[in-house]
């Protein structure tokens, strides 16, 4: 195993924080901020004027307050997230009530909407450091990327990280299949397909299967296999939002809706079978991949033909190296057990993965050294 990766905070407590505070007197610029609150999933507090209790002001995520509240809002303790909201466009007198209220913004409408409901969204959600995400692909059909998604997935779950697994292969199966959750209710990709907004992170993970410790967005069994663009860049950045960490399973060949997850990535991992055939696709799928991710290395998968090792794979692709994925015996049976990749934790794949999670580094780089993952049967 070999190199680092950007680390995650500890797991953040679930649910959201409260909602925005709105304090205004205007009903029709209520209106507009009723709506945009909903847009961003979040249940506001309506005042006609700072709120009574001690440490009302102060409480609330973020803070709107409307052009006509401001004389109502002088004196109030100065905060972070305060915005001042309003409707005319040619008002010179604007910033200096800003001043007095201690505005970090002032927001014209409707032309700062689309900002100002990420804006809520944001600090309802508490959105601090963004998930470490990591996407892996086979460098030829068979390769098993699969398996080695689930693998960190469940791996990073029972280290207690805050995970989420997405199957970005419409054409795999559903991975759901893998950790035995095929019948698990909750939403799928058809679900979320039509999505083209900000999807609101907590929503997101609320709605998904939840299996061995993490949650997972996988395919139906319909026949919709199309991801629009924008569902798969909506649906990512929700997840990474959450922060922890994201594993995306994606298919060899790159459409537009795996260029948007590619675009997510903090790092990509091209499984490569250990012969020569495999390693000629797989230089195919790297020049396609590398197009749109600029961190992409490999993690080749013996037996070897006569000549080759993990290394020779490696230097064939000129990627870095992270590490041999290891045999582990008995994989199927514990499938079929109910047991998914990863999921025995003394087993050899389970301990690569572990390997590769306790290299999170801070900084977000990966040093290039490769180590043999030692090998070994399951428990």
């Amino acid at each position: 195993m070999a190199g680092s990766i950007a680390g995650e905070d500890p797991p953040s407590a679930e649910g959201q924080r409260g909602g925005p505070l709105i304090v205004t007197e205007d009903a029709d610029l209520l209106d507009d901020l009723l709506r945009l609150c909903a847009a961003a999933g979040a249940v506001p507090e309506v005042r006609h004027g700072p709120p009574g209790e001690r440490g009302g002001w102060e409480r609330a995520p973020i803070v709107l307050v409307g052009d006509d509240a401001v004389q109502r809002c002088r004196g109030v303790s100065r905060r972070p997230g305060v915005m001042l909201v309003g409707r005319g466009q040619d008002d010179p007198d604007v910033w200096r009530r800003a001043v007095e209220i201690g505005a970090e913004y002032v927001l014209r409408l409707p032309d700062s909407e689309s900002w100002l409901v990420d804006q809520i969204a944001n600090a309802v959600e508490g959105v601090g450091r963004t998930a470490l995400t990591v996407g892996v692909i086979g460098g030829r059909g068979g390769a098993g990327a699969s398996t080695l998604a689930c693998a960190l997935a469940v791996s990073a779950a029972r280290s207690g990280r805050r995970t989420m697994l997405i199957d970005g292969d419409p054409l795999g199966g559903g991975i759901d299949v893998l950790l035995g959750g095929e019948e698990s209710e909750g939403l799928r990709w058809p679900d979320f397909a039509r999505s083209k907004g900000r999807v609101g992170g907590g929503a997101l993970e609320e709605s998904l299967p939840a299996l061995h410790g993490l949650r997972v967005l996988s395919w139906g069994r319909d026949d919709e296999v199309i991801v629009p663009p924008q569902a798969m860049r909506s649906v990512l950045a929700a997840a990474r939002r959450l922060g922890g960490v994201v594993v995306v399973d994606l298919p060899r060949r790159v459409d537009e809706g795996v260029a948007e997850a590619l675009a997510q990535l903090d790092v990509g991992l091209l499984v490569v079978p250990g012969e020569l055939r495999a390693v000629a696709a797989a230089q195919r799928v790297a020049s396609a991949v590398g197009m749109v991710l600029e961190d992409l290395r490999v993690v080749a998968r013996g037996p070897y033909t006569a000549g080759l090792d993990e290394q020779w794979v490696a230097q064939a692709l000129a990627l870095p190296l992270v590490g041999e994925l290891p045999m582990e015996a008995g994989l199927t049976a514990d499938q079929d057990n109910g047991v998914p990749p990863g999921g025995t934790s003394r087993g050899a794949l389970a301990r690569f993965c572990v390997a590769f999670w306790d290299l999170a580094d801070p900084p977000g780089r990966f040093d290039a050294a490769p180590a043999r993952a030692s090998g070994g049967g399951t428990s």
